[in-house]
């Protein structure tokens, strides 16, 4: 596994030299139907992850009303997305470098950021992006449920990673989340969340999968990354603002292989067309 997992990140770091003066910026929105199921954590480990292997990444924290990922991170912020677009700060001014790789572009905590996207500091928005157009990956930590705001960020990412645990809640409103979003995109992917094992991801993957496929319209793919155990050492992490995948433990290794084949399906798929920040933000606003 771990020969495999050398060799595609070989293959991702030589197609990004092949492609530096025509980058195409990935962007993963991980996503979930119900909070609390960890979805911030897994995006601020993937982008971890990403980063210690030398991709530049960007965390974006688009969970409106409840951003976290700065607690998450263990990092201080001042002014965040709505400032800008209240012309208050420009982009450049709200990027925080978490570590060498890893940036996050903090949202705001209050709801009123979206009310704002056809003001007039719109188009300084998207000359500054321009700032961010060297990125590898673009990491959206989205809000949860089927909220419109979720939604439109689902429909223009590259890859969209539904995370849910064996709560049956959790699963309900993980089954709406594609069933919603299954409008405007046909591909998906599945991280299991505080699993007690394998067996168990696997079987919940499953039968979301088979009732998707049977009662879906659509008939949406949905690809099995892999799964996190319920773990007293993510626990310990959270509690002291660490990232668990800066540890050696089953747990990173999990995650490690989650990444891979979800690394590997990008690598299958052939995107639509070359993006890079400014045009996201673009196509972001003008759904708006």
């Amino acid at each position: 596994m771990q020969n495999q997992a050398d060799k595609l990140v070989e293959l991702m770091q030589q197609e990004k030299v092949n492609n530096k003066e025509n980058k195409h910026t990935k962007v993963i929105a991980i996503t979930s139907g119900k909070g609390g199921v960890g979805k911030s954590t897994v995006s601020a480990n993937i982008a971890n992850l990403l980063a210690k292997n030398n991709y530049k990444v960007a965390l974006f924290d688009a969970d409106i009303g409840l951003a976290n990922l700065d607690v998450i991170l263990n990092v201080k912020i001042g002014k965040n997305l709505l400032h800008v677009l209240k012309g208050e700060c420009s982009l450049k001014d709200i990027i925080k470098e978490v570590k060498t790789n890893l940036l996050l572009i903090p949202g705001d905590s209050g709801g009123e950021i979206l009310k704002l996207a056809n003001s007039s500091y719109f188009e300084m928005l998207l000359n500054d992006s321009q700032l961010l157009n060297d990125l590898d990956f673009l990491i959206i930590d989205t809000g949860a449920g089927i909220s419109e705001t979720t939604m439109h960020f689902l429909s223009i990412a590259d890859e969209v990673v539904i995370v849910t645990t064996p709560d049956p809640a959790a699963i309900t409103d993980a089954y709406a989340t594609i069933k919603v979003s299954s409008n405007s995109r046909k591909d998906f992917s599945m991280l299991i969340n505080i699993a007690k094992n394998e067996k168990e991801a696997l079987n919940l993957y499953t039968n979301i999968s088979r009732v998707a496929n049977t009662n879906i319209k659509t008939n949406p793919e949905i690809s099995y990354l892999g799964y996190l155990q319920s773990s007293q050492n993510i626990i310990d992490c959270i509690k002291s603002r660490e990232l668990f995948t800066d540890k050696i433990s089953s747990d990173t290794r999990n995650l490690k292989n989650a990444l891979n084949t979800l690394l590997a399906k990008m690598e299958r798929n052939v995107l639509s067309s070359e993006s890079n920040i400014t045009n996201f933000f673009k196509r972001l606003m003008d759904r708006f």
